[in-house]
């Protein structure tokens, strides 16, 4: 099966190597990639350029999304040389790693898609007397601002909850300023016309969200077939069980691609910019509005952020997460800071030593 790349999202801003073939990665094994190339589908393995940059960093590894340099190998195979720059990246922090220098990998990320134009955050709709997990919206939606694509939050499974539907939308709403935010029911196609309509053409989209929480089910929706696995929910408490175990690109029939993703149990933040103030644009908007220019919003006089949590223009939990996210996000960046100035430390004693050795007579 061949593949058209224009129509996979290929386009002349890339800069491919010469003797080398373009290929979109569709999914990634260990140590290879399963890639899609103008001459079909192959499994392509990792040079060793590719395998020593990803040593240093997790966010250097091929990721699903990504456009690779291939080379075509006497034995008749594909090898991804090289990861060609991405326009936009999807990453969460908190990896868990040490690189071959030894150095911390708390401060390092991990990319969970790549090269995406739109990312939809799911939420699950489950009984009248649960809530959504507001907190996990807007950490997800501030890695989608971060990536460069066009964060929309999907509210699924609506089926499952019946007259609370419309506070649960409005709960959401207030945590996503200035994103849309639609209600989604997979089994009865409700909304499902409103998601299509974000794709097309040679945009790629990417949905997130926890276990259960709907994803592989609308790709069937969206696909009009049964690309990927599911499992009934619990008849206990309304949520899914597990199933995805990998990232996968899936072009879509009526244009377009979409990336399904494993439910996300730790969303860490990664290298914020404006990631956090775009999630927490209301908060920002009142902040300038304080009588101090450095005002804590604790405890300060003619603050107008608290004179918004109490009059409930703001909810007192969204506060709450905003402390709590712009926190995480200095504490990764001092992490990050730290990791450079050691890598640079690292370096400067290899050339140090060297210039010594040169000085010897």
């Amino acid at each position: 099966m061949s593949f058209d790349l224009a129509l996979l999202g290929w386009n002349e801003s890339y800069e491919l190597p010469a003797g080398m073939v373009p290929g979109r990665v569709a999914r990634v094994d260990r140590g290879a990639a399963e890639v899609l190339a103008a001459d079909g589908q192959h499994q392509a393995r990792y040079s060793a350029q590719v395998r020593r940059a990803a040593a240093d960093d997790p966010v250097a590894l091929p990721c699903v999304g990504d456009w690779a340099a291939l080379q075509w190998l006497p034995e008749g195979r594909y090898e991804l040389m090289e990861v060609l720059p991405r326009h936009t990246a999807f990453v969460r922090g908190g990896v868990a790693r040490t690189s071959r220098h030894g150095l911390s990998g708390d401060s390092q990320g991990q990319v969970l898609a790549a090269n995406v134009d739109v990312v939809f955050v799911a939420e699950p709709a489950l009984h009248a007397t649960d809530t959504a997990d507001l907190g996990r919206v807007e950490r997800l939606l501030a890695l989608a601002w971060e990536s460069g694509g066009q964060p929309v939050v999907l509210v699924t499974k609506t089926d499952l909850i019946g007259d609370g539907l419309e506070y649960l939308m409005r709960d959401v709403r207030t945590a996503a300023p200035g994103v849309d935010v639609h209600a989604v029911c997979s089994v009865t196609g409700e909304g499902v016309d409103l998601v299509r309509a974000y794709l097309g053409g040679t945009l790629t989209a990417v949905i997130l969200g926890a276990s259960g929480a709907g994803k592989s089910t609308l790709v069937n929706a969206l696909a009009g077939d049964h690309v990927m696995e599911t499992q009934q929910v619990r008849a206990g408490d309304g949520r899914g069980r597990h199933t995805t175990v990998h990232r996968e690109l899936i072009p879509l029939p009526g244009g377009g691609l979409i990336i399904d993703t494993p439910g996300i149990r730790r969303v860490g933040l990664y290298d914020m910019g404006d990631g956090v103030d775009m999630v927490f644009s209301d908060i920002e908007d009142l902040a300038a509005q304080c009588r101090f220019g450095d005002c804590g919003h604790e405890s300060e006089p003619g603050c107008a952020v608290l004179a918004a949590v109490e009059s409930g223009e703001i909810p007192e939990r969204r506060l709450e997460s905003w402390f709590k996210l712009q926190r995480e996000a200095a504490w990764m960046a001092g992490r990050s800071d730290a990791r450079l100035r050691a890598e640079q430390t690292r370096k400067w004693k290899i050339i140090h030593k060297a210039m010594r050795g040169q000085s010897r007579p």
